[in-house]
């Protein structure tokens, strides 16, 4: 994609985004799902890596997804509408890798996002949050693996890039792209992002806008 036309799918995104964007259901069993209609594309991550503050910034709402107090209290996979009428949805999943869950807690979040991501044939990609303080972790490891054997594309997504030094983030965001090209599922490019200052959310909305139209 050429710098027109990329130029191009940012402005349609910043459009449709500051359109509407509605919280459609919370789904805690595969049972509750919506209709497979539209694309979707889900954001995963650890508890506390900031996913409901860059859905936030991505969509340019204050709390269209609410920050749980509790990290890991999310044991639910919620939906949101984007345009209207409904272009694509936005999945936003339970945070993974919480220390203080009950073993049967963290067995219900796997068995539900497993299948979520085997059996959802409308899901188009999936965006893995990262916390550019911290790097790579097993948990994070462990979903990127789930996802090379689901066989759903995601990108990798370093969030709070604002919080270090540019010179430890970029050596965070070298570790972490090479790590990356050694998963099949792993989308080539690496975003780097900060809700609080806005670098990056253009270039992830425009992407988001992409995978949603594939």
């Amino acid at each position: 994609m050429d710098e027109q036309q990329q130029a191009e799918l940012a402005r349609r995104a910043g459009k449709l985004f500051s359109g509407r964007v509605d919280f459609l259901l919370s789904a805690p069993q595969l049972k509750f799902l919506p209709d497979p209609t539209v694309p979707e594309i889900a954001f995963c991550g650890r508890s506390n890596v900031g996913k409901s503050t860059l859905l936030n910034a991505i969509t340019g709402r204050k709390s269209i997804a609410r920050a749980s107090v509790t990290p890991g209290r999310t044991q639910e996979l919620n939906f949101f509408e984007v345009g209207d009428p409904t272009q694509f949805r936005l999945v936003d999943m339970p945070g993974y890798g919480f220390a203080k869950a009950p073993p049967k807690v963290v067995e219900k979040w796997k068995k539900l996002v497993k299948s979520f991501l085997r059996g959802r044939a409308v899901l188009n990609r999936t965006l893995v949050l990262v916390d550019s303080r911290h790097g790579l972790k097993d948990v994070d490891r462990e979903m990127m693996k789930m996802l090379d054997e689901a066989a759903v594309g995601y990108r990798v997504v370093l969030t709070k890039a604002d919080k270090i030094k540019a010179s430890a983030l970029a050596e965070v965001t070298e570790k972490v792209a090479a790590e990356a090209k050694k998963h099949p599922a792993a989308f080539p490019v690496l975003h780097v992002t900060s809700a609080e200052k806005g670098m990056g959310i253009e270039e992830l909305r425009a992407a988001v806008l992409a995978d949603a139209e594939l």
